[in-house]
């Protein structure tokens, strides 16, 4: 009965936005109101809130639980999906969106190649380096830019930000996952590998299904092409990221393999595609641009990317540094959570310098940028509101105990099957709370908990690879929780932001729905296979 209460806002912000066609501004409104009034007055009778609250007030748990998630929504999603549109929006405003749209389409004449350049390849390498939405935002606006429909740019990448969820913003979601399994709390270097290893290996089907998919969504008369262009590029892909997490860890798989999946399909259209001529793919008049040219072009992207990339771990010194300065830390009254926020470090701060110190070299005034900035800011207010709601619904959730009674739940309901529901747990974390990083820290240790209490805890080889069954279930999480970012409010509210869509959660929800199920039955599929068969 606690878990058929708790799921109560899951469900209804799902039926409000597919089945009654609610936009997603007011049913976020409409969800976090309804998750205050079960906070308030049903959750004290379920006896469900967490040990550490004994004794505290429900009302100072929700109002606490709504600021923290006011003040997670605020900084850094808001702030990041604010930069990337901007950053978009000087491409547009300076015209040197035509330069960036010609010279993509003059890389490869097959329309297929280029949507997966743009979403598989550079939106693998954003995720890998920032995370928070970026991987979303700046692809799907340049897929408009090339004259590529709305709704189609929107879905197309949100199915592409998948894979790597998991190793985004420099392998914090993978690197966290670890340390809430690991026995002293703090995961080793072994650790970090070992589960960075088993999430490739559960996803290994998807680094081929995931580029085909996109094929197919792209141009559905050339199969055999895509199948080719599929195992070529996922082939690449898979071989990078394996060997980054099983020799060096959890930060680098997504931003190597999607770096290695770029330079698979220039090398793909070089040898096989360059010379066709088939009269549906994309055609421009051959445009040469000059070193100065190109540099002013790309100037935006190519500087966000370059302080996102010295501000990461990658750059260990200059992280250190920015993590350490002037960063907001202060204790939540009543919950007992801890805020804190880098003014420096965070992906948002990096996209906006890049796109101001961009658009001074393509020409506009600082005055003119911030004028740009401000109309960026109003125009999504709506968008704004609506991951204020989300992100407040999810601490709330969490807070009173309620997500992890639907966990719990759902270990009673499946028993010895469990393993192959797992990946699930963790598509309903990301669906809650909107990130895969958020989805482990709720999650993790209830997966750990429960291969314990399933007996397993031994040592065995799954797929090859020898390493320890809690790992293989924990990593379950993981690979689950990317397969919840196809449904997630907040992905689709950045989505239809990005897109213009305002309104239209739902019908992108629709689209993305027998993706996200697809890949949350292929995950559980190959993590039961991994521990009882393989």
């Amino acid at each position: 009965m606690t878990a058929f209460i708790s799921v109560i806002p899951i469900v209804l912000l799902i039926v409000l936005m597919m089945g009654f066609k609610v936009s997603g501004y007011w049913s976020a409104i409409i969800t976090l109101v309804v998750t205050i009034l079960l906070a308030l007055f049903a959750v004290p009778g379920m006896d469900i809130v967490p040990e550490k609250f004994a004794g505290a007030s429900i009302y100072g748990i929700t109002l606490w639980s709504v600021i923290e998630g006011l003040l997670k929504a605020c900084f850094p999603i808001i702030l990041i999906i604010i930069c990337a549109i901007f950053s978009y929006n000087i491409l547009c405003e300076t015209k040197e969106i035509e330069t960036i749209k010609t010279q993509f389409i003059q890389m490869t004449s097959d329309k297929g190649l280029l949507v997966l350049l743009l979403t598989w390849g550079l939106g693998g390498v954003l995720e890998g380096m920032a995370g928070f939405g970026t991987a979303v935002a700046i692809p799907a606006a340049i897929l408009i830019g090339l004259g590529f429909k709305p709704m189609f740019s929107a879905v197309i990448c949100l199915v592409a930000n998948t894979v790597a969820v998991g190793f985004g913003a420099v392998g914090l979601p993978a690197t966290t996952l670890a340390n809430q399994v690991a026995a002293s709390g703090t995961a080793t270097p072994e650790e970090l590998c070992e589960v960075a290893t088993f999430i490739i290996l559960q996803l290994s089907l998807m680094f081929y299904l995931t580029p085909f998919l996109i094929l197919m969504m792209t141009d559905r008369t050339k199969i055999l092409k895509n199948i080719a262009i599929a195992l070529f590029v996922g082939t690449c892909s898979i071989a990078v990221q394996f060997g980054c997490a099983h020799w060096i860890g959890p930060e680098t798989p997504a931003i190597l393999g999607s770096v290695a999946a770029i330079a698979a399909m220039f090398l793909y259209n070089k040898l096989f595609l360059r010379h066709e001529a088939e009269k549906d793919t994309v055609h421009v008049e051959h445009v040469r641009f000059g070193v100065g040219k190109t540099l002013k072009a790309w100037s935006v992207y190519g500087l966000v990317i370059f302080f996102i990339l010295i501000s990461s771990k990658i750059v260990p010194s200059v992280n250190e540094f920015l993590n350490s300065t002037l960063v907001t830390k202060f204790d939540l009254p009543v919950i007992g959570n801890t805020f804190k926020f880098g003014w420096l470090s965070n992906a948002g701060l990096m996209i906006f310098l890049g796109a101001v110190i961009g658009g001074l070299i393509q020409g506009m005034s600082f005055g003119a940028l911030m004028r740009l900035l401000a109309k960026t800011t109003l125009n999504l207010q709506k968008t704004v509101v609506t991951i204020c709601c989300l992100v407040a619904m999810a601490m709330l959730m969490n807070n009173t105990g309620m997500t992890n009674d639907i966990a719990k739940g759902l270990v009673l309901l499946t028993g010895a099957a469990f393993p192959f529901f797992a990946p699930l747990i963790g598509s309903i974390g990301t669906f809650v709370t909107g990130s895969a990083t958020n989805a482990n820290i709720l999650f993790g240790k209830l997966q750990a908990t429960a291969a314990s209490d399933l007996g397993l805890v031994n040592q065995g080889t799954f797929f090859g690879v020898a390493g320890n069954e809690t790992n293989w279930l924990a990593a379950a999480n993981c690979a689950g929780s990317e397969g919840g970012k196809l449904l997630s409010p907040q992905s689709i509210a950045i989505a239809t932001a990005a897109c213009d869509m305002e309104g239209q959660d739902g019908d992108i929800m629709r689209k993305t729905m027998p993706f996200a199920l697809f890949w949350i039955l292929m995950n559980g599929l190959m993590v039961f296979l991994g521990l009882h068969v393989i």
